[in-house]
């Protein structure tokens, strides 16, 4: 269950002996950050000390303060919590729970809210019942947990129904999320839990019906001179708006969120993911790298090969840097790409301006830098610009576009392109777009197993990688989408219901209208325009609110979306549209039926 997978594990020793660069670099620099540290504390050590003694070691040996604070952050938390902003930390996937937690109880509410309108709804047929008891001497309070009693019966069974219907979906569910998850019905906080949450659900559904019912008075109940069922329109009312302002959050919710990973997914990338893949090598095959390459070529199935120290889709270095006219206060790190020849080539990536780095040139002081670091250094001419990095001075040859290689989310950060092949270990190669993929995956594992048969021939597509920066943001959209869509077939089942006890209690007023003569279509829109008033004010009152909220949640990703008018507009349609469709098939049944039949007993 670690987030820390791998499939093996080897000793730092060998991985600096086949690493040259961590000997004559990272390994005695003060400035290098590539790789993460971890820290088991003595029993009564505390995360602050550690933090002030790791801070003095740093400032000891680099008087001039890194670029980056370094900093510890409890294993506990890395999995919730693993976004960082100037080292404060900003949450993480925890967002993502307190979410779909508040997801879950707006469903849970709209089902509540079904059970008190129907419980108030029908309660014309429990009065009588409530003024016989009273009568004989029943108290208020005795009535009151009788109901709750009902709606805690209610909720456990339908708690049972609920665990069978969890266990034959969880395999699927589990499939949707990539997890395994079980319940485990053998743990006490589990049960624990579980009957706290019956008598919670079953009070709060059942608060409002156990009150409203037990306020009849039992005279006018028994002489009939009380109707039930209209004493709680007001509140029922309500609860409908409550209902439907839900389910237009939820929906407004789901068609933001899917819009958002459109939007990204079709964001200028700054190179071309088609046909490009990805190849972790070492030892031999590194050593051979110019054979490799020229091998690969001559199939006739490679279009371009380079390497570097890390994939298109990802950074795994900065490297302080600094340049001329740069304020003395000021620290900055750029990321950082250790690659060769054919890198722009193979990725797709086109020169803004200047050159990539070339055979008839000695490129081993040379560095291409990005558009952001062009914008962040304010430089207008920057080719031939010398660059300190980690303390070597480079000319600058070339500017690239922003390329996203990180977050699609965020903005590019300044990046730099360094000259360095003993730094690369990942080989990237460019398919030719005319062959058969198959056959060209074919000839170039027969190219790697030529050179070195015995180490594994494992590759992946870039574009398949870079899909998997979205599996979050898809997962929450599904998810959002089954909250939605649940939360819309509860509020439409518990207006169905309403709406047949209301089309039920007119049948005489039909009757008389339709005696009088009122045509059908006026008799639906006279039983409609009531619910569509609600439902309009439920628009009105969620969509400032959902818009509030979709707002925030989107400020968390600087490249985002901007929310639309016409999404709000549009699931207010859909939800009046599907609330007069609803209505109307109850009115529309009430207003052909015969009028004698509802008028024979006057």
């Amino acid at each position: 269950q670690s987030f820390l997978e791998f499939d093996y594990v080897l000793p730092f020793s060998y991985y600096e002996k086949t690493n040259s660069w961590i000997l004559n670099f990272a390994k005695d620099s003060w400035d290098s950050n590539s790789f993460q540290m971890y820290t088991l504390l003595q029993e009564g050590a505390t995360k602050e000390d550690v933090d002030q003694s790791i801070a003095k070691i740093i400032s000891d040996n680099n008087p001039k303060a890194p670029t980056l604070r370094l900093f510890l952050h409890p294993m506990s938390k890395w999995r919730l919590h693993s976004n960082f902003d100037e080292g404060k930390n900003t949450g993480g996937q925890i967002v993502y729970v307190r979410l779909f937690t508040a997801i879950a109880v707006f469903v849970l509410i709209i089902a509540c809210i079904n059970f008190m309108n129907l419980a108030t709804a029908r309660s014309e047929s429990r009065a009588r019942e409530v003024g016989i008891r009273k009568s004989i001497g029943s108290r208020r309070k005795e009535l009151i947990f009788q109901f709750l009693g009902e709606s805690i019966s209610i909720t456990l069974i339908s708690f049972i129904i609920a665990v069978v219907l969890v266990e034959l979906v969880l395999p699927g569910y589990n499939t949707l999320v990539q997890k395994t998850i079980s319940i485990s019905y053998s743990d006490p906080i589990v049960w624990l839990v579980s009957i706290s949450f019956i008598l919670v659900i079953g009070i709060l559904a059942g608060s409002y019906p156990s009150f409203y019912l037990s306020s009849f008075e039992p005279v006018k109940v028994l002489k009939g001179k009380i109707n039930a069922g209209k004493g709680g329109s007001t509140p029922r009312q309500v609860l409908v708006v409550l209902q439907f302002g839900f389910s237009i959050f939820l929906l407004v919710g789901t068609i933001v969120i899917y819009q958002q990973i459109q939007h990204v997914k079709n964001r200028d990338m700054g190179y071309d993911r088609e046909n490009l893949i990805q190849i972790w090598t070492n030892g031999e095959l590194l050593n051979n790298f110019t054979t490799i390459r020229n091998e690969l070529v001559n199939t006739g199935a490679v279009e371009s090969v380079c390497k570097s120290n890390s994939p298109v889709t990802a950074i795994f270095s900065n490297a302080e840097v600094k340049w001329q006219g740069m304020p003395t206060d000021h620290r900055v790190a750029f990321s950082t790409i250790a690659t060769e020849y054919d890198y722009t080539k193979t990725m797709g990536i086109k020169m803004i301006e200047g050159r990539d780095f070339a055979r008839e040139f000695n490129d081993t002081l040379s560095v291409v830098i990005n558009q952001a670091a062009v914008d962040l250094m304010g430089m207008e001419s920057p080719i031939g610009k010398k660059l300190e990095i980690n303390k070597t001075q480079f000319e600058i040859v070339g500017v690239v576009p922003n390329i996203v290689m990180g977050s699609p989310y965020s903005p590019v950060e300044p990046m730099t392109l360094l000259f360095d092949p003993s730094w690369s270990s990942t080989v990237t190669i460019r398919l030719s777009k005319t062959n058969d993929l198959t056959s060209s995956l074919a000839k170039v594992e027969s190219v790697f197993k030529k050179l070195n048969p015995n180490y594994p021939f494992q590759y992946r597509f870039t574009d398949t990688d870079f899909q998997k920066k979205f599996t979050d943001i898809n997962l929450i959209s599904r998810l959002a989408g089954v909250f939605a869509g649940l939360a819309i077939l509860i509020t439409s089942l518990g207006l169905f219901g309403l709406a047949a006890f209301t089309a039920e209690q007119r049948t005489k007023e039909v009757g008389i209208r339709k005696v009088m003569g009122a045509s059908v279509s006026s008799l639906v829109m006279l039983i409609s325009k009531d619910f569509s008033k609600l439902v309009i004010i439920a628009f009105v009152i969620a969509s400032p609110f959902a818009w509030w909220f979709l707002n925030s949640f989107l400020e968390r990703y600087t490249y985002r979306i901007q929310i639309a008018w016409w999404v709000l507009a549009g699931v207010g349609a859909f939800a009046l549209l599907l609330a007069l469709l609803i209505v109307s098939t109850q009115a529309f049944k009430a207003a052909k039926a015969n009028p004698s039949n509802s008028l024979r007993s006057e």
